[in-house]
């Protein structure tokens, strides 16, 4: 599967698991929901004090494995460098996040400010790999 296949595969599919490492260089997974924004990176919202958040400000290589919304069937998985966006900078960003996996929100100004309440940041990923290759 090459990048652009992951995207468009990420496009409709937003379940995902994201891996970074811990200190000790284990994997730590999280579920979230991701989507492929405007530049063609993935984007996750999470907040400043999760330990994804604190995983990849240190060490940038992150996974993640999107999944069908059946659990079975297809999936990929994308291999890149994540970076983190701190509001206010990330508002524009998650507000993109929230329509392109979930539509419009009823409230927008109750969504920025539940942003700024949770301390919420953009975890973007630039996509460096995708797969599978094959299947055995």
């Amino acid at each position: 599967m090459d990048i652009e296949q992951a995207r468009a595969f990420l496009a409709d599919h937003h379940r995902a698991v994201l891996i970074t490492l811990r200190t000790d260089g284990r994997p730590q997974a999280s579920p979230v929901m991701a989507a492929v924004d405007a530049d063609g990176k993935v984007a996750i919202s999470t907040r400043e004090t999760a330990m994804k958040t604190r995983n990849a400000r240190r060490d940038p290589r992150v996974s993640l494995c999107a999944l069908s919304d059946g659990f079975v069937g297809p999936w990929v998985q994308v291999d890149g460098r994540a970076e983190i966006v701190p509001l206010p900078e990330a508002m524009q960003g998650l507000i993109d996040l929230y329509r392109r996996a979930a539509g419009e929100h009823p409230d927008w100004d109750d969504f920025r400010a539940a942003m700024d309440r949770e301390r919420r940041v953009l975890l973007r990923i630039d996509i460096e790999r995708a797969g599978p290759e094959r299947s055995g």
